[in-house]
């Protein structure tokens, strides 16, 4: 029987020989890479699809990536809301990978009759008929149905995986810590495919084609994620996290002429190893003891038990330090908001700037949205590195099995992905140097694998930022709300893409004028995009140091029953 309050899909406690373990959890990899895939066979490409097939200048396609983009991880929260709350993650897993089928479905349909008119337009040479109003909207409705779709599941699913492992079981823990690096592997993996063999497609004027693949890739992961149905293991969903946090708030104000006792023991606790939210119980931790009033035993209580009840005046310890650990997170999740900035520019501005690239290596013509496959390659490649060779080594240095913490690998990451902006500034002046000078126009003799170290270290901070951040909020997240934990990893890339925009917006409207291009001009050779690169690398330094002074200080969620030692790869930085 497992020990950590999983249950199986009757309800009743999850037997380890039957339910969940690597069985479970390499279905639910399969069925992340077979969807991430389909999305990225779709999203990659998508805004060389805006301005071939739907005719968009580069800012404007630009902009309606990031704005996509930022939709997909921002429905991110609300996936992760329903399952915290009220469906569990198998059912919220469920129903959004059929909102995203569903969206899939009429992208096909409507890109086959309504837009990629003639047929194999869009391919840099044959020009595509002026779309109607009619597909445009129907196409807008399909991708922000996959980006609803997609969204919501990814967080569920990321904690889902981790689900299948007992934590309180030594031989199931390090396999709890490692799914993560194999989920994002799978992502890696379903982009690496799509990345070749759909851009391929696409770029050569089969867009319809390329998104019935997407569409069947998707429905085959969904057909696995079914097929695993009787195995999974579940938790018990605690209600809305959103009414817990506000009646931590409304106790702790009530009582806000209560002295803060400087003895934790008084404060109120529910008895037993479970709280009566769900999972442990989580022990008290020094600061932000204002909140702390919320548990504070008054004489009411004393006279009157009936009344350490209502949560609204009284809230458990464990209560007060979910709303802690919330606190907790939020600034380191904010400085992640930078990185995502620079993340999401491989979507868009690293396109665009292919696409004015020599793209031909003999006679093969290099689709530029198909060099993020060397983020790909980076992705793979470095978490191999890491795991095998890193890991081992760092962690005779530092004593820590795990080798770095996650908040450490965080910090590289924003390191990594500061120098891959100055590398892509460099690359394009070298790029402007290359064009002829007599035209300013059509693409520069410069070769588009120059562009490889910035795709290249972009994947290298990937797999330190975005793994080390899956692995820190789900750790830091209490039992009860762990797929909101998931969440804030996509929900910063999310509101990395709206940064971008207002961004680009920004830079746009003070650096072109009557007489001037400005930086991202709609011809590339007029502009200085490296500028714009140079700009992104000044912002994540101060991004940097900003988020070195909240990591040195941060302090971890410690639970009941787990040993001093073993906190402390969380706690410290």
């Amino acid at each position: 029987m497992t020990e950590d309050g999983s249950l199986d899909k009757t309800g009743n406690v999850a037997v380890k020989a039957t339910t969940g373990g690597w069985r479970s959890a390499t279905l639910l990899l399969v069925n992340y890479g077979l969807t991430t895939f389909a999305f990225f066979g779709v999203g990659v490409n998508l805004v060389v699809f805006l301005r071939r097939v739907l005719q968009q200048d580069n800012a404007t396609a630009a902009n309606n990536i990031s704005k996509w983009t930022g939709t997909v991880y921002i429905f991110s929260l609300i996936g992760a809301f329903f399952s915290d709350s009220y469906w569990g993650r198998y059912v919220t897993c469920t129903i959004f990978q059929l909102i995203y089928l569903v969206g899939l479905t009429l992208l096909s349909i409507t890109s086959w009759f309504l837009l990629v008119r003639p047929s194999g337009c869009g391919d840099g040479e044959l020009l595509c008929n002026k779309p109607s109003s009619v597909g445009t909207t129907i196409f807008y409705l399909s991708i922000y149905l996959i980006a609803f779709g997609n969204g919501g599941y990814q967080p569920s699913i990321a904690t889902f995986s981790s689900d299948q492992f007992d934590e309180t079981d030594p031989n199931e823990k390090g396999s709890k810590i490692s799914v993560f690096s194999y989920f994002y592997f799978a992502l890696n993996a379903g982009s690496l495919f799509s990345n070749t063999i759909l851009v391929y497609f696409e770029d050569s004027g089969k867009w319809v084609l390329g998104f019935w693949i997407s569409t069947c890739s998707a429905g085959l992961g969904f057909l696995l994620f079914l097929i695993g149905t009787k195995s999974y293991r579940h938790f018990r969903t605690p209600g809305n996290p959103l009414t817990r946090i506000a009646q931590v708030l409304v106790a702790s104000y009530k009582k806000r002429k209560v002295e803060v006792p400087t003895d934790e023991a008084i404060l109120f606790e529910v008895n037993g190893g479970q709280s009566l939210i769900s999972g442990r119980r989580i022990l008290h931790s020094t600061g932000l003891r204002f909140l702390d009033r919320a548990a504070i035993l008054t004489e009411e209580n004393y006279c009157d038990p009936e009344s350490t009840k209502n949560r609204w005046k009284l809230c458990t310890v464990t209560q007060v330090e979910e709303v802690k650990c919330v606190c907790r997170m939020i600034p380191i999740w904010l400085c992640t908001i930078t990185y995502s900035v620079v993340f999401t520019q491989m979507a868009s501005l690293f396109v665009e700037q292919g696409e004015m690239m020599d793209k031909k290596i003999g006679s093969f013509n290099i689709p530029p949205a198909s060099m993020s496959l060397f983020d790909v390659l980076s992705v793979i490649v470095f978490i191999c590195i890491y795991s095998r060779f890193l890991v081992p080594i760092v962690a005779r240095v530092t004593k820590n099995p795990k080798g770095l913490t996650e908040l450490q690998r965080m910090g590289i990451g924003l390191v990594i992905g500061m120098v891959a902006m100055v590398v892509a500034g460099l690359v394009e002046l070298r790029r402007l140097k290359w064009v002829e000078s007599s035209t300013n126009v059509g693409p520069s003799s410069l070769s588009i694998l120059w562009q490889i170290p910035q795709y290249a270290m972009i994947g290298a901070s990937e797999v330190f930022m975005y793994v080390g951040q899956l692995e820190f909020f789900n750790k830091q997240a209490p039992d009860g709300i762990k797929s909101f934990g998931s969440s804030l990893c996509m929900a910063s890339i999310s509101l990395g893409n709206y940064v971008s925009i207002i961004l680009v917006s920004v830079v746009t409207s003070l650096t072109a004028g009557d007489k001037r291009p400005g930086w991202i001009p709609g011809n590339l050779n007029s502009g200085h995009l490296d500028r714009f690169y140079f700009l992104l690398a000044t912002l994540s330094a101060i991004d940097l140091a900003v988020y070195l002074a909240f990591a040195v200080f941060f302090k971890g969620i410690r639970y009941e029953g787990v040993g001093e030692e073993k906190d402390k790869v969380v706690m410290m930085f």
